[in-house]
Order: C-alpha cells, then sequence, then structure tokens
C-alpha cells in the first residue's frame, strides 16, 4: 500500500499553533516507526498467539515509552500531551501498543505523583525503558469500575495488609512484573471504605489469574484476577492512605486520555485505508471516491476524527499542566467523542471497502469489534454522560 495524506503529514491536521516544533517532531518520528512495522507485523503477532516485544522495544530505545515520565527516573521529562502522540501515531501506523496506556500512563503516573521515592527508584527507570511493566486491575466482576462499589479490601495485619478480592478485564497480567491494584481500606476516623492502591508481584503467594477467552484480536490479553489473602510489606501501598480518589483519578484521568488516542489511531488508520482505496478503486468510469456517496461520509468521518483530536489535545494539556478537575471533564469527553469517531470511522471504511473490508489482506475487519471497546473501556458512554449531566450541567442524579 502507498502513503496516505495523513502517514505523510501526520501533524498537518493540528497544525503549528496547537503543537510544538519538539511535538510535531515526535509525532513524525514515532509515525515512521509505525511505518516499519504496520499492520501486516501486528496481525502476524496476534495469529501466531505472541507479543510486540520488537515493537515494544523499538520504542524504548528511541525513549518512547516514558517520555512522560521523569528525567531523574530515566524517563523524557514530558508529560501525557506527548505519551498519547505515541500512542495516536502507532494506532494510525495499524500496531498501537495497549500497555502504553496501562504501564507508563497509568501506573507510571501515579507512582511519579504519588509514589515514595523507593518506589520511584524502584519501578520508573524500569517502566521509562520497557525492561519492566505493570497492569492495572480496577474492574470488578459485580461493580464495573465503580470506585465506590469495589469489594476488593485490604487490611492489617501487623506491619503487613492482606489484601482479598477479584478482578476482571485486567490487560496484560502475563507479561507484567507487577499489577497497580485498587483496592479500598477502612478509614479509622469515619470506618468507611475508600481506595488505596497496592502494587501487587506477579509471584505473590495467593495471587492467580485465569485468562478470559475474548473474541478480541489483540496481542495482550485478558485476565481475571483472585486474591486470597494476599500479603504484601507496608511499602506496598502507593502514596497517601488518606489521599483515597485523588491518587486514584491521578491514574485514571490519563487511562481516558490514553484510551482516546488509542481510539484515534485506529480512527485514523480505517479512514486512511478507505480513502486510498476509493481513489484508485475504480467500477465505472471514475474512481468510487468521486461519488459523494462514498466521499461524504469519509468527510464526516474525518471531521469527526479532528473534533475529538482536540478534545484529547485539551485534556491532555489540562492534565500536564496540573488542572485535575478540568482534566478530569475534558478527558472524559475525549474518550467519549473519540470512540463514537472511531466506532464510525471503521463502519465506514468497511463499507466503503465492502466485500474486501472484511479480508484480512486489508486489515479493517478485526477493527470492528475492537473499535467498539472504545466505547466500552475504560468507561462506558453512558457513565460519560452521566458524568457531564451532574458535573458539567449540574443535573440532578438518578441514584
Amino acid at each position: 500500500m502507498t502513503a496516505s495524506r495523513t502517514d505523510a503529514r501526520p501533524a498537518a491536521a493540528l497544525g503549528t499553533l496547537l503543537e510544538t516544533d519538539e511535538q510535531r517532531a515526535l509525532r513524525a518520528a514515532v509515525a515512521a516507526l509505525g511505518k516499519r512495522y504496520g499492520r501486516a507485523y501486528f496481525t502476524d503477532v496476534v495469529r501466531e498467539g505472541g507479543h510486540t516485544d520488537a515493537l515494544w522495544a523499538d520504542a524504548a530505545k528511541a525513549g518512547y515509552l516514558g517520555v512522560n515520565l521523569p528525567e531523574e527516573y530515566g524517563g523524557g521529562g514530558a508529560g501525557i500531551t506527548e505519551l498519547s502522540i505515541v500512542l495516536e501515531e502507532l494506532g494510525t501506523a495499524g500496531c498501537p501498543l495497549l500497555m502504553l496506556i496501562v504501564s507508563p500512563a497509568i501506573c507510571g503516573t501515579v507512582i511519579a505523583r504519588f509514589g515514595t521515592e523507593e518506589q520511584r527508584r524502584e519501578w520508573l527507570p524500569g517502566l521509562a525503558d520497557g525492561t519492566r511493566t505493570m497492569a492495572f486491575g480496577i474492574t470488578e466482576p459485580d461493580a464495573g469500575s465503580n470506585s465506590h462499589r469495589i469489594t476488593t479490601t485490604a487490611r492489617r495485619d501487623g506491619a503487613d495488609w492482606l489484601l482479598t478480592g477479584r478482578k476482571v478485564f485486567v490487560s496484560g497480567v502475563d507479561i507484567a512484573d507487577a499489577t497497580l491494584v485498587v483496592g479500598r481500606t477502612e478509614d479509622a476516623r469515619t470506618g468507611r471504605l475508600k481506595p488505596c492502591l497496592f502494587v501487587v508481584p506477579r509471584d505473590a503467594p495467593g495471587f492467580t489469574r485465569r485468562m478470559i477467552d475474548m473474541e478480541l484480536a489483540a496481542p495482550e490479553k485478558q485476565f481475571e484476577l483472585a486474591l486470597d489473602d494476599v500479603r504484601l510489606p507496608s511499602s506496598a501501598l502507593v502514596g497517601d492512605e488518606d489521599a483515597g480518589l485523588l491518587q486514584l483519578f491521578a491514574g485514571l484521568n490519563p487511562e481516558r486520555v490514553m484510551t482516546a488516542a488509542f481510539a484515534l489511531g485506529m480512527a485514523r488508520y480505517a479512514v486512511d485505508r478507505a480513502v486510498e482505496y476509493a481513489t484508485t478503486r475504480q467500477v465505472w468510469k471514475e474512481p468510487i471516491g468521486a461519488h459523494q456517496a462514498i466521499a461524504h461520509p469519509l468527510a464526516q468521518a474525518h471531521i469527526e476524527i479532528e473534533l475529538a483530536r482536540l478534545m484529547t489535545r485539551k485534556a491532555a494539556q489540562l492534565y500536564d499542566a496540573g488542572d485535575d478537575a478540568g482534566a478530569g471533564e475534558a478527558a472524559n469527553m475525549a474518550k467519549y467523542a473519540a470512540g463514537e469517531a472511531a466506532v464510525r470511522a471503521v463502519d465506514q471504511a468497511v463499507h466503503t471497502l465492502g466485500g474486501n473490508g472484511l479480508t484480512r489482506e486489508y486489515g479493517l475487519a478485526s477493527l470492528v469489534t475492537a473499535a467498539r471497546v472504545a466505547r466500552i473501556a475504560p468507561v462506558s458512554r453512558e457513565m460519560i454522560l452521566n458524568y457531564v449531566s451532574h458535573q458539567s450541567l449540574g443535573l440532578p442524579k438518578s441514584y
């Protein structure tokens, strides 16, 4: 396949006013790396049941994996803005790295902001250079990602903690050195349970995993976790026991921004393939892209993608500026907009190619399932609409 317009000029749509020279250079460099691997590499890895180790290693060597982490711990000293650029461009090339969301964006950010100096020195250099990875466990069978209903609990036993509970849909546990688990502890003053985060090593006694059989075609596997009185030292608790939701959302807001970037890369890849096909595929006298029934839906998809990119950019900038409240609203909106744009873009791309859109050759059919993930995870679009209606508009709650 020949390079499409957005492959050739990956930053042009955002323009010089929205990105610095360094950010545009990063976007171009990551786009070039992604192009060297491409969709064929990604689908081959999935088909063989492997992992994207080669791409991960090259991205690490170039300094992309830890671009958001502090320089004093081996990172790039930039922010979620830059890390989202990395993920979006790899996705646009057809080879996204899901663990970028989990390891450096969620876990790395939480540890960098709230971890002890010992935790930072232990984990951040490895997360930055790709030699270590960390999974993130919050979702539960009965609570979803509602932190107020999480039943995984931690109780003190002398100087240690005992962690008990279950988690589901945890990505990459098989390749992670540890999992950052969201549990709840009892507030000594009120008796109420509050969220806390614990680093659980993969080989901790009582910590078991079961792979969930998914229809989703991805190198990263999904797991159900069981924690049966997993004994952890006091040093496993990340940050202040009383920080609660502040620490949790320090990881969840970047997760939403990065999920938006993941969806945008997927959407751009799909539209690029459709535009290329519509430009060259000729049924009557002109290429099919000359017909408005083909051209207009693709133009609409492109507009929706660009709008979602702007909101993603806003959310990342607010987070990097330290505006947690503003970032929370924008990150939810960005995730919603990008998820909707991805679903429609993939659907229209497949429709543009007709039967060819369902073949392995064009690499679009597997995105039909993958695109819907952006509507569901890490938070459903309905819960985002709840957030916006209550927090942004001030409407009353029904629950």
